[in-house]
């Protein structure tokens, strides 16, 4: 194995990592002008976030193990031009239905990229060295999370939704020039890699948030909705007998049996409902219902996402001295207030107001950041520790995809349930189509079409108050299980020391956090 340049290696990582975290928060803040660009439906425009997070976090434990067979160094170098292109053709497209169907493939790319940087970047460090290189990569991490709708949002206020996808194509296409400096190993056949569990768990999870973003525009009986519903069931059960017969499963169902590990995955689980869905749905929210521009959604967006830079620090010297089960009771218990507070934050409110229902609900995720790796692998053995860091991840990025495609579909139904049909009568496309377009951040060019004065006030107010209302709602249902949450961990934890005499090596928590994003 060459060792290649070790700096041109950090440097490489520290770009990809937060690149990886930007193309998914960066055009969250775009949906709104793209919907109106391009015309979509509501279940279209959610594909464009929903898609590429799905492909990319089915396809990350198998782009892991080609890369172990292929070379890491070949995987990457494939894996970044391959997202450089479906990024530009992202940047490119006519329609919604390319679109969607460029970022879905991009994220098999992004999977490639994310699955072989951290190994790379490994092989190029040893001992001390090593957890400082992987402290710095996940500070970058940090930064693209915090600035990711920021970032997102002075480049469509500048020059564009499609500069954002042009963008990060044209740094993904840079950094491809820094592979001949990095690592380049040996192929490594290894164990037989689980194909059959990856594939039946990769396609559960896509058919669920099929019927999931589908369901409130087909309508919940609509057979496409209930044959993926069927399908993602049948699925599962496959899975679970696949897992089971398996000599290398890619998942240990047995460790679920073990209460630390089982709550070290309940959290991520909920976290993703209360922080990584909301940052894809405040954006057309905040649109719709104040005005707001995509460059000051961003910065409003700060507020959420501006903790992940500051408490994975203070909470790793906190877990020296606290147990685990403390901290993720602080964490759940921050996610549940912030999350009921928001439901007291009125449609139309200042940043002043969001501001701590917010910061709230960022300090609980930037928490949950420091600790939450290194709490999945002191849950098992050494030996095991691989293992367990592949299951817990996987988790968190399948809650991560379904948190998105289920977060948006609870606000679409409880909007469409609480609007007042009577009051909105006087837009031509009807209730459903100017629900659509609300979330999606178009309310103010929807209701353009009707002339100015009271009948404009009244169907935007109508609109607006069912909107908050969906939000509010549903944001009380996540308060809700963010508290259940707590106490579940907190009776699955009992007992457990500070997190400190944890067997977890040194920059554990910080190698695999590519998936957060």
């Amino acid at each position: 194995m060459s060792t290649g340049n070790p700096r041109a290696t950090l440097a490489a990582a520290c770009v990809v990592g937060p690149l990886m975290t930007l193309v998914v928060t960066g055009p969250s803040v775009a949906v709104p002008d793209i919907g109106a660009d391009l015309h979509s439906s509501l279940a279209a425009a959610q594909w464009v976030v929903d898609g590429y997070m799905l492909t990319a976090s089915s396809s990350l434990a198998a782009m892991g193990s080609l890369a172990d067979r292929v070379g890491h160094r070949r995987m990457f170098t494939w894996g970044m031009a391959f997202f450089a292109f479906w990024m530009t053709v992202s940047g490119l497209a006519n329609s919604i239905l390319l679109l969607d169907l460029a970022r879905a493939i991009a994220g098999f790319g992004s999977g490639a990229a994310l699955a072989s940087i951290t190994a790379i970047l490994a092989q190029a460090f040893d001992g001390a060295a090593r957890a400082k290189a992987f402290g710095l990569f996940g500070t970058f991490l940090g930064a693209g999370l915090a600035f990711g709708p920021a970032f997102g949002g002075a480049l469509v206020n500048l020059w564009g939704w499609r500069s954002v996808f042009l963008v990060l194509a044209a740094v993904s296409a840079l950094v491809l020039l820094s592979t001949p400096l990095l690592p380049r190993s040996e192929p490594n056949k290894g164990p037989r890699f689980d194909w059959a569990g990856s594939f039946t768990f990769g396609f559960a999870v896509a058919l669920f948030v099929l019927a999931l973003v589908e369901g409130p525009g087909r309508g919940w009986t609509d057979p496409v909705v209930l044959g993926a519903a069927v399908g993602c069931l049948a699925l599962l059960v496959a899975f679970v007998t696949v897992e089971r017969r398996t000599e290398h499963p890619m998942f240990d169902l047995g460790l679920f049996a073990r209460p630390q590990f089982l709550a070290v995955c309940v959290v991520p689980l909920v976290l993703a409902f209360s922080f990584v869905a909301l940052v894809i749905v405040l954006p057309p929210y905040l649109t719709s219902t104040s005005g707001m521009s995509a460059l000051r959604i961003g910065v409003v967006l700060l507020l959420l996402t501006g903790p992940s830079l500051v408490m994975p620090a203070l909470t790793g010297l906190l877990a020296q001295k606290v147990s685990q089960r403390a901290l993720f009771m602080v964490l759940l218990g921050c996610s549940a207030v912030g999350a009921a507070w928001l439901t007291q934050v009125d449609p139309g409110a200042s940043a002043a107001a969001l501001a701590g229902p917010l910061l709230l609900l960022g300090i609980g995720y930037g928490i949950s950041l420091g600790i939450l790796d290194g709490a999945a692998v002191s849950a098992v053995e050494p030996e095991r520790m691989g293992m367990a860091a592949g299951m817990f991840n996987t988790v968190r990025l399948a809650s991560d995809a379904v948190s998105m495609a289920g977060l948006g579909a609870l606000v679409t139904a409880l909007t469409k349930s609480a609007l007042d049909d009577g009051a909105v009568s006087a837009y031509p496309g009807g209730g459903d189509e100017l629900t659509s377009r609300a979330l999606q951040g178009g309310l103010t060019e929807a209701a353009g079409t009707l002339p100015a004065g009271e009948v404009r006030d009244r169907v935007v107010g109508a609109m607006a108050d069912a909107y908050g209302s969906g939000l509010h709602t549903t944001m009380w249902i996540v308060a809700a299980a963010c508290a259940v949450s707590a106490l579940v961990v907190g009776v699955l934890l009992s007992g457990t020391k500070p997190s400190g005499d944890a067997p977890a090596e040194p920059g554990t928590a910080a190698a695999p956090e590519p998936a957060t994003a």
